[in-house]
């Protein structure tokens, strides 16, 4: 029975959620024979190419590293044949090609950032607060056709604390994605892992987690204030939830929601100038804790209000 260092695994991945995973990889002593990231990209003001996370983690670890433009490059596939992986991962990657998924013995596993099949899609543990749920967790599954919805090997559960943002749902997850990867590598180099099909979970309420645009962020204040503190958690600190005030971009970090009748139209902004800021929604008000106006810094509400002028 093989063990995971005798495994050939080829890795996906491109950002720093990823890195998390390879890291556990190596540090297991798995048998990465090659990793596979994006091209670098040209960035910042002198538009100089900078590397993937995955690729600056993976050259400082000595590993090969693979960059293909199009993943149906005869000459990438030709790479990866001569590879002769047993298994492939991938974390956080774009779409693959049949061709290139179906490719080792073992096939190819993700991790994905949701308890599957609900919140399958680009933005999984945004999602998963914007909607208020209470927990979520990581899956590792077989890749097939469909995005997101082969057959899961192994599934981690974590509790959303009230407390919890993007942000720090983001760095738990992640580390409990490296983790669930190891064990699931293990589980299928020992043969111990059973695998279920998604559609004998599934229940008739899939939620998606599609991924996040520029309207995604801007505030409806006739909305519930419980919705719209969710959406400011839920894209905090990025790509950060915003209103409109005085023609003026107003991007809020951290909120708190406070159920009250008060016949203030949506939207209406009130403040005692001193310490507190607050947007009326349908239900109640949004508190705003820390945040940035347009060409100022960001910074928290009672700083805020010494410049403020309404």
């Amino acid at each position: 029975m093989p063990s995971l260092s005798d495994l050939r695994i080829v890795f996906y991945g491109t950002p720093d959620f990823a890195v998390a995973s390879l890291d556990a990889l190596v540090q297991a002593r798995a048998n990465v024979v090659a990793v596979v990231t994006a091209p670098d990209k040209p960035a910042g003001r002198g538009m100089q190419l900078n590397a993937s996370a995955v690729k600056q983690y993976a050259l400082e670890k000595g590993l090969s590293v693979l960059q293909p433009v199009k993943l149906k490059d005869p000459e990438f596939i030709a790479q990866l044949q001569s590879l002769k992986a047993d298994l492939q991962v991938v974390v956080a990657f774009r779409m693959m090609p049949e061709g290139v998924w179906n490719m080792p013995p073992m096939g190819t596993i993700n991790v994905h950032a949701s308890l599957l099949p609900q919140y399958r899609g680009a933005a999984p543990i945004n999602w998963a607060i914007i909607n208020g749920e209470t927990e979520t967790g990581v899956t590792t599954f077989k890749l097939k056709h469909e995005i997101d919805t082969g057959d899961i090997l192994l599934q981690k559960s974590t509790p959303i604390e009230p407390a919890d943002n993007i942000g720090t749902l983001y760095e738990r997850l992640m580390k409990m994605g490296g983790e669930l990867l190891v064990e699931t590598v293990k589980g299928l180099a020992e043969g111990t892992i059973n695998e279920i099909p998604q559609q004998s979970v599934a229940s008739s309420a899939l939620k998606h987690a599609p991924k996040i645009f520029k309207e995604t962020t801007l505030i409806d204040w006739d909305k519930p204030v419980l919705d719209i503190h969710n959406l400011v958690r839920g894209l905090s600190p990025y790509p950060v939830a915003y209103t409109m005030h005085n023609g003026k971009f107003l991007k809020i970090y951290i909120s708190h929601a406070e159920a009250a009748t008060h016949g203030k139209e949506p939207g209406t902004l009130d403040t005692d100038a001193k310490t507190y800021l607050r947007f009326a929604a349908k239900d109640g008000w949004l508190y705003l804790d820390e945040l940035q106006q347009e060409g100022k810094k960001r910074m928290d509400v009672t700083s805020f209000l010494r410049g403020f002028r309404g």
